[in-house]
Formats: structure tokens, C-alpha cells, sequence
């Protein structure tokens, strides 16, 4: 008999899970805090709490690994969920956000305010509109290198979970789909967005912005 799609979902044979957890709210600060030129401010208040909340929303899965990138929002958030599993997670610096040039320190895209660049930067779909900011191509290739390094560390019939950025979660659902660049831009702090490689190799996006946990 046939696989029964109407059955909960359960992981294809071979098919390997990458739950991309967008890391939780950090702290707004009037000038930048920079590691290797990179905004990297640490959690806010709420975003410990969002923290919180993934840890028990993912602590209660079977995780085989659990990656981070080098800014500290993604270690902090992803430090209850692996003080949960009983080990550290793995640093993936390909991962790491999308790097914004001139407006590296503090600049958010995601709020729609009356700015000419970023009225450019969504109409063209690219960050690198931005005087100094990372070129698309090189953003795009080291997200698909981060990512199936994930993969491939996490193995197949198995689940990973890594905790990125909005950018990065935007690119890597744009290389699964083929969407325009910035359709998969507003994933909440906190949220979970689910990519599934299968045995033959192709992916294929299962959720986005999942934040039941959050409520």
C-alpha cells in the first residue's frame, strides 16, 4: 500500500529536517554594537522569554543538533533549548545576517517608514542597494553553504535546528521556492520555519513562521 497523505505528518524515509528558529527580540540601541563589523546587540527582555518558549516547543522533539551563528542573539536565544538537550551547539558563520553596509548599525528594513533606500531596497529585492552592503550573490551562496552544511551534519532521518536571522530565513526560503527575494521576509522573532531535504536530494519548504509557541 501506498504512503497515506492524509496521515500526520511524519519525516520520509532518508529526508533529513531543518527547523530555522529566527533568534528572539534583542536590544535597540541608538549606535551600534559590532563584532567583525556585524550589528550584534544581545537579547532583550523579551526576547529571553521567546527564548524560553522555543526551548520547550523543540525540547520536546528529538533534535540531533543544534547550530548558532557568531552574533550573540542567535546564542543566547538558542541557550535554553541546549541546556535542555545536554549539549552545546555548533557555530556556523556562514550563517550569520546579512551584512548592511552603511546602515549596518541599527537600520531595520522590516519597518515601513518613509525612506528612499529601503523603498529601492524593496522594490529591487536586493540588500546590496545599500552603499557597502554584502553583495547578493556572495549573501545567497553562503546561506546554501550554511545550510547544507546543516544538513549534512544533521544527516538524514534526523532533525537539526539552527538559530539564524531574518535575511538568512528569507534567502534560504527563496532558494527552496523560487520566490521573489524578499517574499519570506517577516518571520517573527521566536518563530520556527521548516525546511525538508529529501533522500533525492531536493528540499522543499514545510512551514514558515510558526509561532504557536509564542501565544
Amino acid at each position: 500500500m501506498g504512503r497515506d497523505f492524509q496521515r500526520p505528518f511524519s519525516l520520509p524515509e532518508g529526508a533529513t529536517e531543518v527547523i530555522l528558529v529566527r533568534h528572539g527580540s534583542a536590544v535597540r540601541t541608538d549606535g551600534a554594537m559590532l563584532t567583525d563589523g556585524h550589528n550584534d546587540p544581545p537579547l532583550s527582555p523579551a526576547g529571553i522569554e521567546q527564548a524560553t518558549a522555543v526551548a520547550g516547543r523543540l525540547g520536546a522533539i528529538a533534535v540531533g543538533a543544534l547550530f548558532v551563528t557568531p552574533l550573540r542573539r542567535t546564542v543566547e536565544t538558542a541557550a535554553p533549548l541546549a541546556a535542555r538537550l545536554g549539549h552545546g551547539p555548533h557555530v556556523v558563520a556562514d550563517l550569520r545576517e546579512v551584512h548592511l553596509g552603511d546602515r549596518e548599525a541599527g537600520f531595520n528594513p522590516q519597518v515601513l517608514r518613509p525612506d528612499p533606500l529601503a523603498a529601492r531596497l524593496f522594490q529591487e529585492g536586493r540588500w546590496d542597494v545599500i552603499p557597502n552592503a554584502e553583495d547578493m550573490d556572495s549573501f545567497g551562496s553562503r546561506v546554501q553553504r550554511g545550510v547544507t552544511h546543516v544538513a549534512d551534519t544533521t544527516g538524514p532521518d534526523a532533525t537539526g535546528v539552527a538559530v539564524v536571522h531574518a535575511g538568512v530565513i528569507a534567502e534560504a526560503c527563496r532558494q527552496v521556492t523560487g520566490s521573489h527575494a524578499f517574499a519570506f521576509l517577516y518571520a517573527e522573532n521566536g518563530s520556527l520555519t521548516r525546511l525538508l531535504r529529501l533522500a533525492s536530494g531536493r528540499w522543499t519548504l514545510r512551514g514558515f513562521n510558526d509561532t504557536a509557541h509564542l501565544d
